[in-house]
């Protein structure tokens, strides 16, 4: 056995070190120092405490260097891992400073402290090559967001989004470990990239297809891709607004990275051909048929939706498809085209929820509470539209080159050119019905009138910090898109992918 390099291995986990610490500060903070403490000083001390961490992680995130594999890919660093975990703590920094808005619960310390472990499993999770390490890190996420979605013990809809997102979550839970068993038992091996060597022995093997499909319905779930999305439209509208944030962003960019990871190093050599009238048998048609359903129901659905967190519920299951088209492309060039618009989608649901937070405290999200918000609040109506288009793909937001590249990654995939243009048509065709749902919110900012006359909107100075900073993010990533494209897909050549 080859022996551990654990001083390698401390300074790889120095980030994820850096918020255990900032979550027992925070435990000591609410324990010894908060007590008696007005509510607010108490969510201010905590997240102050942890947003300080946050920051401080990132910072050890952009100090390391090169590309390193402790124990053969147990635990991962390179620029693209780099590049997700300061994604995953910006977005977990900003939903920080969100529930600073939305103070659902008088248990401040245990909410702070909740996000800090979800957002150590995500950062775990992007970093591991390891069956095992993946599902412990997938699981503290889950049960951490299991938890932030019922916070609102008194709140009836938050106590029924957490039991169907607990329920759905166990049940994918099932599916993802016995998927995950049966890779182990056939191939023997823990880690994903040396499993390609048993499946080329025999790849018709069925209980190789029954892995396969378990593993995809278990992945499917945490994405949020139809027809596994059901948990999503409760959550996103029953749950605290910064956890629905979080869940909608973050948790996106951890699920697919796992996903990409698995299908790319533990399903190589069976990807199979989703080419118009020339399928194959093997993962990508199964994500094919995924996309085409998640484009297709998630869109239609969000037509109906006079809710504006449901409307980001439904929308969020179309993006999944969108986002999938990446993944099928099976080059370089679809994973970075991934990479950026999952990172790029997640900053902009998460100001979209931002918005949803200030305009609406009290949890009535129906659009006529959105009526003539304009006029209320010219800067929050700003931010808002910036967020609208960009998810509508309008140019020059970073939505909009987030689909470009992903269709032209998916019509030109290095394996079969031009033989993914259905899907690329399918796509096509359901974001131009989007618009339609997305302009409705619009005209409820912008033209309709206020049913009464409502006070002006004055959110914290911290929030409005916050959603400047994202639209200036979705603006600057839409104008300079290889800030993020370019390095990636250099490096993803580098590594043989």
């Amino acid at each position: 056995m080859i022996g551990i390099d654990y001083f390698q291995m401390m300074q790889s986990l120095w980030p994820e070190i850096a918020l255990v610490i900032t979550a027992a500060a925070v435990l000591g903070f609410d324990q010894f120092c908060a007590r008696g403490l007005p509510l607010e000083s108490r969510w201010r001390g905590g997240v102050l405490i942890a947003g300080i961490g946050m920051l401080a992680a990132m910072t050890l995130v952009v100090l390391q260097k090169g590309a390193v594999e402790i124990q053969d890919g147990m635990l991962i660093s390179n620029p693209v891992v780099r590049l997700l975990k300061l994604a995953i703590l910006a977005m977990a920094f900003f939903c920080a400073c969100l529930s600073l808005q939305n103070r659902e619960s008088r248990h401040a310390g245990e909410y702070v402290i909740l996000l800090l472990l979800a957002t150590l499993g995500l950062l775990i999770l992007v970093s591991s090559d390891h069956l095992l390490m993946i599902f412990i890190a997938m699981e503290l996420a889950s049960l951490s967001f299991y938890v932030l979605a019922g916070f609102q013990l008194e709140n009836r809809s938050s106590a029924e989004a957490a039991l169907k997102y607990f329920l759905f979550g166990g049940v994918s839970s099932a599916f993802l470990l016995f998927g995950l068993s049966l890779l182990y038992g056939l191939s023997g091996e823990l880690l994903l990239h040396k499993m390609t060597m048993a499946w080329r022995a025999n790849p018709q093997e069925p209980l190789l297809v029954l892995a396969l499909v378990m593993v995809v319905i278990g992945l499917g779930f945490k994405i949020a891709a139809a027809p596994f999305h059901g948990w999503a439209p409760d959550v996103y509208q029953g749950a605290p607004i910064p956890t629905a944030a979080f869940v909608a962003s973050a948790s996106k960019v951890g699920g697919f990275l796992v996903l990409a990871r698995v299908m790319w190093s533990g399903f190589s050599g069976l990807e199979g051909s989703a080419a118009w009238q020339a399928w194959a048998p093997g993962w990508v048609p199964l994500l094919a048929v995924l996309a085409v359903v998640s484009m297709v129901w998630g869109n239609l659905a969000a037509l109906s939706q006079t809710s504006v967190r449901r409307l980001l519920a439904y929308s969020a299951i179309a993006h999944s498809g969108y986002m999938l088209l990446g993944l099928i492309a099976a080059d370089p060039r679809g994973i970075s085209a991934l990479v950026y618009y999952v990172i790029t989608y997640g900053l902009t649901t998460l100001g979209a929820f931002g918005v949803v937070a200030v305009a609406a405290p009290s949890g009535n999200d129906h659009w006529d509470a959105f009526a003539g918000l304009a006029r209320r609040s010219p800067g929050l109506s700003f931010c808002m539209l910036v967020f609208i288009l960009s998810l509508a793909g309008i140019p020059p937001l970073a939505g909009f080159f987030g689909k470009v590249y992903l269709f032209v990654g998916a019509l030109n995939s290095q394996t079969s050119p031009h033989a993914l243009l259905w899907l690329v048509a399918v796509a096509l065709g359901t974001s131009v019905v989007s618009f339609y749902y997305y302009l409705q919110l619009l005209k409820q900012i912008y033209v309709t009138p206020p049913s009464e006359n409502l006070p002006a909107i004055c959110p914290q100075f911290s929030v409005q910090f916050v959603l400047g900073i994202l639209a200036v993010f979705v603006f600057v990533l839409g104008l300079f898109p290889e800030v993020i494209m370019a390095k990636t897909e250099i490096f993803l050549m580098e590594a043989g992918w």
